[in-house]
């Protein structure tokens, strides 16, 4: 180090002290980050896997000095350097004042702290991590043997095990051990000698969150927190409401161990079901996760208005899960004759609520036809309801989609309220019936009518009540 630049540091460091010790009360989080120069930063916590919370900002100097300085202490949690909306370095905030250098080249290998043990552990475990690995990747490039590679991935074992030990109770190993994956022992045996097929999964899932402690609200402002809950209730569970729902209440009992921890879970996996975003017929976990933690007052909420339009929405959706019978409705078709839904003789009832106006509907009409004209011979039969004010504008929609072999009806030629009827919040609102008009799926995309049927078709075909988890993707083949 030249002299300037060890004059440099040592005023860094000089006013890094003065500011921790001028500062009785907040944070104060000091930084110089070449490569910064200029720019606006914000330290950020995680909220989730992939967004995060700005809780200060600070301009870098010329030679990339930050300054985050604020009256009130930041939550603990692991935290970024944001600049230009990317993350540039993470940070575990567990003490309130302290320093940092670093270069953005190499973040992990040029980080320096100073009044941290926290940020000390995190960065001196990945940069043991880095070093192992980079020799490991040299001996294989070397083609090193393989109890020459097995010796080094023990060395890092070995030292991640004594450093967990010897740190046990800091924020940063919990960091990292809500991060691990169950550690599986060997299978056992069945009487047939053969190791149990199913003991590894069922392992897997049982001891899935061992090493997060739900009793630290501080994980809340981590990415782990999301992520265990993701693979846990999306993957790792059957995605059906039978198996969905003691997956959650699994999940939220775990979570009652700190209120910060158990607020966000319920949170997030209602967010998650609300509308069944990507699994189909999901809408009954939202109901339960509704009655069971927000209407009963488990879920803290300050906002009433909240829960008025969570019971409200509980009320629409309740009649309408799968395998409840979707509600009646008698309406006139184009030559004034009433047709009743429930009259329809057909083993397959689409429902089809539109507004010809709107372009969605326009876009679907072609497809619907489509599926219509291909799938009758099997039995399905479309009841289409226009729910537009204009019977002009209906009548032109189905002579412009060529729809006359459908069973269409005029939506306003009975006193019909279908946004809480039939839960039409937007058009076009589809829900597939059996012959006894029981649910079997509602709100299913016009385009993945086809691959749906298919799927019912299967299940048909080998009698096995099979769960149908994700529509899309059955409509691609996966």
């Amino acid at each position: 180090m030249n002299r300037r630049s060890g004059f440099t540091a040592l005023l860094l460091f000089l006013s890094a002290s003065i500011l921790l010790a001028q500062s009785p009360g907040g944070h104060l989080v000091t930084a110089r980050i070449k490569g910064l120069a200029g720019k606006t930063a914000y330290l950020a916590s995680f909220y989730g896997q992939t967004s995060f919370t700005p809780r200060d900002t600070a301009t870098a100097d010329a030679e990339g000095k930050l300054v985050f300085d604020g009256a009130k202490e930041l939550p603990g949690g692991l935290y970024m350097i944001v600049v230009d909306s990317k993350p540039v370095l993470q940070l575990v905030i567990g003490e309130q004042r302290f320093s940092i250098e670093a270069d953005t080249v190499n973040v992990i290998e040029s980080m320096k702290i100073t009044g941290s043990n926290e940020n000390e552990l995190f960065y001196g475990y990945q940069k043991f991590l880095s070093k192992k690995y980079a020799e490991i990747g040299a001996l294989q490039k070397k083609g090193a043997t393989a109890a020459q590679i097995a010796a080094g991935q023990k060395e890092v074992e070995e030292y991640r095990k004594d450093f967990i030990a010897k740190n046990a109770n800091t924020l940063t190993v919990k960091l990292f051990r809500a991060a691990e994956e169950p550690e599986i022992p060997e299978a056992p045996k069945l009487a047939n000698g053969r190791p149990d097929s199913n003991f590894v999964f069922n392992y897997y899932r049982n001891h899935f969150f061992d090493g997060f402690d739900f009793s630290d609200g501080r994980l809340e402002y981590t990415p782990f927190l999301q992520s265990k809950i993701d693979r846990y209730m999306k993957e790792l569970t059957v995605q059906t409401v039978d198996s969905l729902i003691p997956a959650a209440d699994y999940v939220v009992n775990k979570a009652k161990a700190n209120k910060d921890i158990l607020r966000y879970t319920i949170w997030y996996i209602t967010n998650q079901y609300e509308e069944q975003k990507k699994v189909l017929n999901t809408d009954g976990l939202f109901i339960h996760m509704a009655e069971k933690y927000w209407l009963s007052g488990i879920m803290p909420v300050s906002d009433t208005s909240t829960l008025t339009s969570m019971r409200d929405r509980v009320k629409i959706l309740k009649p309408l899960l799968a395998g409840k019978t979707l509600p009646n409705v008698t309406l006139k078709d184009t030559l004034g004759h009433l047709q009743a839904l429930h009259n329809v003789k057909a083993e397959y009832t689409i429902t089809f609520f539109y507004d010809p106006e709107c372009g969605h509907c326009r876009e679907s009409a072609p497809a619907l036809k489509k599926f219509y004209d291909k799938n009758k011979a099997k039995g399905v039969q479309v009841y289409a309801v226009a729910i537009s004010k204009s019977e002009a504008l209906w009548k032109k929609f189905i002579r412009e989609f060529k729809l006359q072999s459908l069973i269409n009806v005029y939506g306003p030629s009975a006193p019909v309220d279908y946004k809480n009827k039939y839960d039409v919040y937007s058009t076009p609102t589809v829900y597939v019936l059996d012959k006894d008009k029981k649910i079997l799926a509602r709100r299913l995309p016009v385009e993945d009518l086809e691959g749906y049927f298919n799927f019912l078709q299967q299940q048909k075909a080998t009698r096995k009540p099979a769960p149908m988890k994700d529509a899309k993707a059955s409509v691609k083949g996966k």
